[in-house]
């Protein structure tokens, strides 16, 4: 049974590598390829698959939104998301979005070829390092940390004002305007009850949220 793959990520070398990877396993078709989250939506929209691999860092909209509008229309199309985000918490919002699989691109194509088979079977797949982590969550405080409150949207903002991006920046990447991003900043200053920027960033060290990101 030939398992036919979706491929949507931004970068071009990325999905050569992707599609070079499983065109070398026996059993895999890629169906269609997307750049960004408009394409994304409408290649997910127009085109019958098995598996979607996910990038949720592309230009357009917020991954995790872009995630869960497919899943809310295509609710047979497994996705299994491939991304640079290792923390657990991306993680986590990630399933309860819709993802079947989670994996980091620091990952073996073995390990990617696996997980593809897998989601396609209709199991779930993370990695043995994420499991780890999903593990260790289970010992925390049930009470909610304050970045927890967030909305995806606004976690997606927290994150990219951690990372240091520039209000404009964060408007461009995700397709809003500048005023809209200082809206949402607003609101995580106020949900996560920080006085200003340099808070946030000292809670996302403090907390571990995203040390483990690279490019």
């Amino acid at each position: 049974m030939t398992i036919h793959v979706l491929i949507a990520d931004d970068h071009a070398l990325v999905r050569d590598g992707l599609r070079h990877i499983l065109g070398n396993a026996s059993g895999f078709e890629i169906a269609g390829e997307a750049s960004d989250g408009p394409s994304t939506l409408a290649l997910a929209r127009s085109t019958d698959a098995d598996v979607l691999v996910l990038d949720l860092s592309m230009p357009g909209r917020s991954g995790l939104d872009l995630l869960k509008q497919i899943k809310d229309e295509k609710p047979a199309l497994r996705i299994l998301v491939l991304t640079m985000h290792a923390e657990q918490q991306y993680a986590a919002r990630a399933f309860k979005a819709g993802a079947s699989g989670y994996l980091t691109k620091e990952s073996a194509s073995a390990e990617l070829v696996a997980a593809v088979t897998k989601v396609a079977a209709g199991g779930a797949y993370v990695s043995l390092a994420m499991a780890e982590r999903f593990a260790q969550s289970l010992t925390e405080p049930a009470e909610a940390l304050p970045h927890q409150r967030l909305s995806n949207r606004e976690f997606e903002v927290f994150r990219r004002l951690c990372a240091g991006e520039s209000i404009s920046d964060i408007g461009e990447a995700l397709c809003v305007s500048a005023k809209t991003i200082s809206t949402y900043k607003a609101r995580v200053l106020e949900k996560m009850q920080m006085p200003h920027e340099a808070a946030l960033v000292r809670y996302a060290v403090r907390h571990r949220l995203f040390e483990d990101e690279s490019g």
